[in-house]
C-alpha cells in the first residue's frame, strides 16, 4: 500500500494515516508519477476533517490508492492566503491528477489550470470552466426534497428550519430542496409544516457567514427552537455541529446532517438527535475521476451526483427510526422512485 500524506501548509499541522513529524517538504517534480502515478487534493480553509467534502474527498482518494495503487497526498489550506500557493504546490509535484475542494478554490484552480493544459484537474462542488477541468458537483436539492418531506413528516411542532454557512449555489441548493419537500407534504397531507430559515422565491434566508464558527450555529439555532422548530437542516460545515450541540440540550429537537452521515461522522455524542443526513457520494466520484485518469479517460465533462447514479441520498434514521411510520417511510421511497424516473422534477437555481 502506498504511503497516505497530508502536507498542511500556512499552520504547520500535519496530520494522516501514516503520521509525519513536520510539515513535510514539497515533492519533488515528477515525484511518485512513475508506475500507476500519483494525485495531488488541495483542501479550503474547512480543514481535513471538516466532517463535509473534504473528509468525503480524501476518504475516496485514499480508496483509489487501494484501488489503482496511486499515491495520493493532501494540502490543508488553514486560511484562505493557502489557497492559491497549494494549488500551485499540488502543480509542482508532478502529479497527473489535481483535486481541489470548494468554491473558494475555484479561481486558483482556473490559473493555474490554464496554465498547465497537461494536468488533469477535477473541483468538487463548485464549477470552473476550462478543457482540462472536470466540476464534481451534486444535485443534492433531489435528496434535501426527501429530508423536507421527512422533517415535515415527523415534526411534533409543525415548524422546521434550515440555515447556511453562507449564500451560495452548494448551500442553497440543499436548502430549496428541503423547503420544497415540506411544501410537497403539506400538499399531500393538507398540513401547514412552516419552514423557518429560508425562503426559496427571495433566495434568500439565515446565514452564519461562515463554515467554522460552531457557536454561530448553536445561537441561531437556539432561536429557531424558540421558534418551535423541531428538526434542524443546517448546511454550514463545522458550523452545523452548533445546531446538533443546541438540539442536544433542548430535547425534543433533532437535526438532518449534510454531505456525510453525521452519526458516522460526528461524536457520539451527537447521535441521539440525527434524524437523517443529506449525503453526497464524493468518495464514488473520487474513485471514477482516478480511474479515468490512470486509464487516460479523463474529460472536462461534469460528474453530476443524482439519486439515479447514487451520488446523492439520504441515510439511515439510525437511532431515531422510530420517529418514521412506516407509512411516512412508503411515502419517501415512493417519491424517490419518482425523482429518479423523471416524473417528478426538483428545481432550483442553483441546480447544477
Amino acid at each position: 500500500m502506498s504511503l497516505r500524506r497530508i502536507v498542511a501548509f500556512g499552520a504547520g499541522l500535519v496530520a494522516a494515516s501514516v503520521a509525519l513529524a513536520g510539515c513535510a517538504p514539497a515533492p519533488e517534480e515528477g515525484a511518485g508519477a512513475e508506475d500507476a502515478g500519483c494525485v495531488r487534493m488541495v483542501t479550503n480553509s474547512g480543514g481535513l476533517e471538516d466532517r463535509s467534502f473534504n473528509q468525503s474527498s480524501w476518504e475516496g482518494l485514499q480508496q483509489a490508492e487501494d484501488e489503482y495503487g496511486v499515491d495520493a497526498q493532501a494540502l490543508v489550506s488553514t486560511s484562505e492566503t493557502d489557497l492559491a500557493p497549494n494549488v500551485r504546490q499540488a502543480v509542482d509535484s508532478g502529479c497527473p491528477l489535481v483535486v481541489t475542494v470548494g468554491w473558494e478554490l475555484a479561481e486558483s484552480t482556473l490559473a493555474e489550470a490554464e496554465a498547465n493544459p497537461d494536468v488533469s484537474f477535477a473541483i468538487v462542488d463548485e464549477t470552473v470552466e476550462a478543457d482540462n477541468v472536470k466540476p464534481v458537483v451534486f444535485d443534492t436539492a433531489q435528496a434535501s426534497f426527501l429530508a423536507g418531506y421527512l422533517a415535515a413528516g415527523v415534526s411534533e411542532t409543525g415548524v422546521v428550519a434550515t440555515f447556511g454557512g453562507g449564500n451560495q449555489p452548494p448551500v442553497t441548493l440543499f436548502m430549496d430542496g428541503f423547503v420544497d419537500g415540506v411544501a410537497r407534504y403539506n400538499e399531500v397531507h393538507g398540513t401547514d409544516v412552516r419552514a423557518l430559515g429560508w425562503s426559496k422565491e427571495t433566495q434568500d434566508g439565515s446565514f452564519t457567514g461562515d463554515f467554522e464558527d460552531i457557536n454561530k450555529g448553536k445561537v441561531l439555532t437556539e432561536g429557531f427552537i424558540d421558534q418551535g422548530a423541531d428538526v434542524i437542516l443546517p448546511v454550514a460545515g463545522q458550523v452545523g455541529e452548533g445546531a446538533a450541540a443546541a438540539a442536544v440540550e433542548h430535547g425534543g429537537t433533532s437535526v438532518i446532517w449534510v454531505d456525510s452521515d453525521g452519526y458516522e461522522t460526528l461524536p457520539a455524542e451527537f447521535r441521539p438527535v440525527i434524524l437523517t443526513s443529506v449525503l453526497k457520494n464524493t468518495q464514488q466520484a473520487m474513485v471514477e475521476i482516478v480511474g479515468d485518469v490512470v486509464d487516460d479517460a479523463f474529460t472536462n465533462e461534469p460528474y453530476v451526483g443524482t439519486l439515479e447514479n447514487g451520488g446523492v441520498e439520504i441515510a439511515p434514521y439510525h437511532d431515531l427510526e422510530a420517529l418514521v411510520t412506516p407509512d411516512l417511510q412508503g411515502e419517501i421511497e415512493g417519491l424517490r422512485q419518482a425523482i429518479i424516473s423523471g416524473e417528478l422534477v426538483i428545481e432550483s437555481p442553483s441546480a447544477p
